[in-house]
């Protein structure tokens, strides 16, 4: 079966992981448009933006302070593409003491190749929280 999306996604996204992971900035900067930033949502619902600068100087001051890389493995939940535009789930735990996350990376593709505009991470839900996002229907007499 074919993927419904662009397979140059899946070979960018390994990339994201890896470049971060290894806080290698230089390369980190060729895969994060110039307008990117991170959303982090806490537990009670509170949203903090980071804007694109100081993301990179976090993973910089990561390396230069010698800290171990996080994890390497991410696991791609979904993809969905339309046109040039795609958003990726990954479940994302970056060590094994740290609480799981979940990435929703927003693709924009450009000239050169795939980008992420945007990212959110919020703690990952919890399976018996998974449920529909709606109430219960009342039953129908």
């Amino acid at each position: 079966m074919q993927p419904r999306h662009d397979p140059e996604i899946d070979t960018f996204i390994e990339r994201v992981v890896d470049f971060g992971s290894h806080y290698d900035i230089a390369k980190m900067e060729t895969l994060y448009s110039a307008d990117q930033s991170i959303l982090f949502v806490s537990g009670e619902g509170h949203v903090r933006r980071v804007p694109r600068k100081a993301m990179l100087a976090e993973f910089a001051a990561r390396r230069a302070g010698g800290d171990a890389p996080p994890s390497t493995e991410p696991r791609v939940l979904h993809i969905e593409q339309q046109g040039e535009h795609a958003t990726a789930l990954l479940y994302r735990r970056m060590s094994p003491i740290a609480p799981a996350a979940l990435y929703e990376l927003r693709l924009r593709k450009e000239k050169h190749g795939w980008q992420v505009e945007g990212e959110t991470v919020l703690a990952f839900p919890r399976a018996e929280d998974a449920a529909d996002f709606l109430p219960s229907r009342k039953p129908s007499n």
